[in-house]
């Protein structure tokens, strides 16, 4: 058990399921993450949740349906939420505060859009020197013109070692 460590569960909304264009394996990730709420709350370490406010009409829409916390993921009582405008979690938020007043430096990531937001407050993370850890089976994202997002997912794993440690799900211990 590492009593420094948090997990960021980063856009997991009700927005990024729609039937229309779902996010790429949505509900195998659901169940991903939920495995890593459950191995985080059972070690007694806190839980951020990065909840991205979109423009008015997008389905991140603030205080809209799709704007919320998927509800197979709903936060607890205790678990910490960071409101973000921007890819980056850290930036003119409050996450950086919440992590240092509770002394975490070590963040676990899952969450969507590997590309975008995942990928972006993975980087921000190592350079305000937390040891980040990337939960590689637990982000996604969608096809992006002749990218497959399996292939996109694939392709930041191994991008992202030079900032992070990727870690399988099953193997993520805390």
């Amino acid at each position: 058990m590492n009593n420094n460590a948090a997990l960021l569960v980063i856009d997991v909304q009700v927005g990024m399921f729609l039937e229309s264009d779902p996010v790429y394996s949505g509900s195998l990730l659901l169940d991903r993450i939920h495995g890593l709420l459950e191995k985080t709350r059972a070690a007694g370490m806190p839980v951020f949740y990065v909840q991205h406010n979109a423009g008015v009409g997008d389905p991140l829409e603030p205080n809209t349906p799709g704007w919320n916390i998927h509800p197979d993921i709903t936060p607890l009582d205790g678990d910490i939420i960071i409101h973000k405008s921007t890819p980056d979690a850290f930036y003119k938020t409050n996450l950086q505060n919440e992590l240092d007043s509770r002394h975490i430096r070590r963040l676990v990531l899952a969450g969507i859009q590997t590309e975008i937001c995942v990928d972006t407050t993975c980087r921000r993370a190592f350079s305000l020197g937390y040891e980040a850890v990337l939960v590689k089976d637990a982000h996604s994202t969608w096809d992006r013109g002749n990218l497959r997002a399996k292939d996109i997912i694939a392709h930041h794993n191994d991008l992202l070692r030079w900032f992070a440690d990727t870690v399988e799900s099953d193997n993520m211990t805390f």
